[in-house]
């Protein structure tokens, strides 16, 4: 269970004048604008077709990995986890990805959705050193269906980069990351610790 301070590092941030809307079914997107023909077809790449919804079971969004990506990563490395396997986030605590200071490199999350649709999913990570925290990450998904082949989705965020300095490369970055959706239902939630170093290791 998480301390109340905890959550509050995870409140989402508020859009001035945007309201969550009323969740929907499949069928219910699907009839919706119903007439418009581009809206239509958009809609049909998607599976949401009326009478496309099936029975729900099991979680609605499933995250598979997070990776970090950076050009100056170099050929054949990947720092990359597998969300789904608790030996490979346990990995990641013990043996704390190695990121090289100073460098441009962004986050990469791929994610299935289920069935149903989800609205509004967003990707946020709080970090901490030395339990003090450091940095905040925000990052919208958007809404999505279930993908109608069954594939999962890859959202790259926006480039970033990384601390420099003898401080910065001191000590172990812990980091929480979360999936959310507008109606705060947590798909995803786990730990994660990376350093700082003069070259990727």
């Amino acid at each position: 269970m998480s301390a109340p301070h905890e959550e509050d590092d995870f409140a989402p941030s508020n859009t001035p004048g945007y309201k969550v809307g009323a969740a929907k079914t499949v069928d219910e997107y699907a009839t919706l604008d119903a007439e418009d023909e581009s809206l239509a077809r958009w809609k049909a790449s998607l599976g949401i077709v009326p009478g496309a919804s099936t029975p729900a079971s099991g979680p609605q969004v499933s995250v598979l990995t997070l990776e970090l990506a950076s050009p100056t990563l170099p050929s054949g490395k990947h720092l990359r986890m597998d969300v789904q396997s608790p030996a490979s986030l346990e990995e990641v605590k013990k043996n704390p990805f190695v990121i090289k200071e100073g460098v441009e490199y962004n986050v990469r999350i791929t994610f299935k959705v289920n069935h149903g649709i989800c609205s509004g999913v967003r990707y946020m990570q709080v970090v901490k050193r030395a339990g003090v925290k450091v940095d905040k990450m925000e990052q919208m998904l958007g809404s999505y269906g279930a993908h109608p082949k069954g594939e999962a989705y890859t959202k790259n965020f926006d480039p970033e980069e990384s601390p420099s300095g003898m401080l910065a490369r001191s000590g172990t970055y812990h980091v929480r990351s979360r999936v959310v959706d507008d109606d705060g239902k947590v798909y995803a939630d786990w730990d994660w610790s990376f350093k700082l170093g003069k070259d990727w290791a």
